[in-house]
C-alpha cells in the first residue's frame, strides 16, 4: 500500500458536514483520505487535492478529484485558480507519508542506506546534506534543538562542523556513525529520528509551511466550515491548537471590548483525539498523530 491513512473515519466524519459542498485534502499521498471524502460526497460536491510530490499525481486515476500539484502553502491562490475560493472543509494530515519513508532514495527514513536528500518536492534546491555540510555550527545547534528537541544538540552541531572537514556528510550512514557518539545507549533510533525529524523540518520547512497555510484557513473557510489536521510533533500541534482556541499561531488571547475571545474558530475536540491501540498495533505511524477539529464561526 502507497500510504495507510491514519485516523481515517474519525477525520472525515469531523470534516464532512454538507454532502453538496466543496473540500479541500491539503495532503493527497496515496489518497486513502480523499477516497473516504468522495464517498460521503453527493454528486454536487467536490474536492480538491493538493500535493507538491510528483509521484502522488499517479494515485489519482479513478477519483472523480482536481489535482493540485502545489505546496499547501499556496492554498488561497490556488482554490481562487480553481474557481473555489470558499470552501466548507479543509483536511491536512501532516508529516512524511509511509510510502517515502519506504523509498530509501528520498532520504526519509534511517532503515536504509542512501543519500541524505529528505525533500518533499523533489524539484526543491535544498537537501539534508546541503544543510549539514554548509549551516554554521550555530545554526545546527538551532535546528536541532528546537525542531529535534536533541539535548545534545549543541555537542552534535560541533561534531557535525569537525566531521564534515574530513568526510562529507552525504549518506544515511556517515551521518549515523557521527550520531552513534552522542546517542544515549538503547536508545539510538530514537536519537536518529529526533535529528531526522529536525533535518526533515528544515529541508521543506514545514512550520513556515504550516503557519501560512493556516493563516489562510479562516478567509477561505465558509461559516460553518471545518478545519481538520492530523499532527504528529508538539511543535506542529501546538500552532493547531493556537489557531483553533485562540484564533492565531501565537497563542495569544485576544478579546473585545467585553472581554470576549476574538477568534474565527469554536473547536469541535475538547482535546485531541488519538489513534486507538488497535490502530497503532496496525499502524505503527499512527503512534503519535493528534487529530484535532474546529468550525469557522459565523460571522
Amino acid at each position: 500500500m502507497y500510504h495507510q491513512p491514519v485516523l481515517l473515519k474519525e477525520s472525515v466524519e469531523g470534516l464532512v458536514w454538507n454532502p453538496d459542498g466543496t473540500y479541500v485534502d491539503l495532503t493527497f499521498g496515496g489518497g486513502g483520505h480523499s477516497r473516504a471524502i468522495l464517498d460521503r460526497l453527493s454528486p454536487k460536491g467536490r474536492l480538491l487535492a493538493f500535493d507538491q510530490d510528483p509521484e502522488a499525481a499517479e494515485n489519482t486515476e479513478g477519483l472523480n478529484l482536481t489535482f493540485v500539484p502545489a505546496n499547501f502553502r499556496f492554498l488561497k491562490r490556488y482554490l481562487r485558480l480553481y474557481g473555489a475560493s470558499q470552501v466548507h472543509g479543509i483536511l491536512a494530515d501532516l508529516g512524511v507519508s509511509s510510502h517515502q519513508f519506504d523509498i530509501p532514495d528520498r532520504g526519509f527514513s534511517t532503515r536504509f542506506e542512501a543519500p541524505l536528500d529528505m525533500r518533499m518536492n523533489p524539484a526543491s534546491s535544498v537537501t539534508a546534506a546541503d544543510i549539514l555540510n554548509t549551516y554554521t555550527e550555530e545554526h545546527l545547534h538551532q535546528i536541532l534543538g528546537k525542531y529535534g528537541e536533541v539535548k545534545n544538540a549543541k555537542s552534535l552541531a560541533g561534531a557535525i562542523v569537525a566531521e564534515r572537514v574530513r568526510t562529507p556528510l552525504q549518506t544515511v550512514d556517515v551521518l549515523k556513525q557521527v550520531l552513534n557518539r552522542f546517542a544515549p545507549k538503547g536508545r539510538e533510533f530514537k536519537y536518529y529520528a529526533q535529528v531526522f525529524q529536525a533535518l526533515r523540518i528544515q529541508v521543506n520547512e514545514e512550520l513556515k509551511v504550516l503557519e501560512e497555510m493556516l493563516e489562510q484557513c479562516a478567509e477561505v473557510l465558509l461559516p460553518q466550515g471545518r478545519l481538520v489536521i492530523i499532527s504528529y510533533h508538539s511543535l506542529e500541534d501546538r500552532l493547531v491548537k493556537n489557531l483553533m482556541t485562540k484564533g492565531n499561531l501565537s497563542g495569544e488571547v485576544q478579546q473585545d471590548f467585553y472581554g470576549n475571545i476574538q477568534r474565527p474558530f469554536q473547536p469541535i475536540t475538547r482535546k485531541p483525539i488519538v489513534p486507538s491501540s488497535k490502530e497503532v498495533a496496525d499502524n505503527n505511524r499512527a503512534r503519535s498523530a493528534k487529530l484535532r477539529v474546529a468550525e469557522r464561526i459565523l460571522s
